[in-house]
């Protein structure tokens, strides 16, 4: 079973501006990283579908940027802007792998076949969310949480994690109200409780104004009006009660 938990972080003034650095960071990164897989599709592709042979002279083919190749320039860039070191290795690790999620749903589609638009490149304030994939099971301890290579943030623990879960991903996300981490939790123990229905037994309704609800076996169900058949009952008991106080 999987499910997600999310608490509000109570950062300091300086890891806020620490916070604010990471996603500003990653945010030139993701575009970096971006840029580099649309300079490799316009240079390596055409819009003529066949030529001579003879004629046209056919450039060699660049290589695709791929997720791994695109994750083993990190430890270059580490080199050539020390800056990045404070940032986790996974972290970047997982902005490249967003990147190529982009990329590859805007060329080939989702699960479905689906393809989405075009990846923009993101401005400032844009990225919003790092993504820790792998962190401690005990990296939350008396209202604090430890993030890999940043340190200890204060933590609005409202729920605590429920026994036998353990936590596979965490999220930093900044919002317009502060900053929260997601904690996905698992745990395999516990099995994925399916509906038992038929499929077939399943009807739908639909509601109206004119008549209650209609399903879809052409059903009609009128609409209650119980105000309306009361109102001469109530025009009854009204009638008594005024009656009563001019009495008193």
């Amino acid at each position: 079973m999987r499910t997600s938990y999310q608490y509000r972080l109570r950062p300091t003034k300086t890891q806020v501006i620490q916070l604010d650095r990471w996603l500003d960071m990653l945010r030139c990164q993701y575009n970096y990283l971006l840029a580099d897989r649309f300079r490799w599709y316009e240079e390596n592709r055409c819009s003529i579908n066949s030529c001579s042979i003879l004629v046209c002279h056919l450039p060699e083919l660049g290589d695709s940027p791929t997720y791994n190749s695109q994750q083993d320039s990190l430890p270059q860039l580490k080199k050539d802007r020390l800056w990045y070191k404070e940032i986790h290795s996974q972290v970047l690790q997982n902005a490249a792998k967003r990147v190529e999620l982009a990329f590859d749903r805007f060329l080939g589609g989702d699960c479905n076949g689906k393809r989405s638009g075009r990846p923009r490149f993101k401005g400032v304030n844009q990225y919003k969310t790092f993504t820790y994939p792998k962190v401690k099971s005990d990296c939350i301890d008396n209202g604090f949480i430890t993030l890999p290579k940043f340190g200890k943030v204060k933590l609005v623990q409202h729920r605590t994690i429920p026994d036998g879960f353990k936590i596979k991903t965490c999220s930093v996300t900044k919002k317009a109200d502060g900053f929260y981490v997601t904690l996905s939790l698992e745990d395999k123990t516990v099995p994925t409780v399916k509906p038992d229905f038929n499929p077939d037994s399943i009807t739908g309704i639909d509601v109206g104004l004119k008549e209650f609800l209609t399903t879809s076996d052409s059903e009609v169900v009128a609409i209650p009006q119980y105000c309306r058949k009361a109102q001469k009952r109530l025009r009854v008991i009204q009638k008594r009660v005024s009656l009563s106080q001019e009495e008193r």
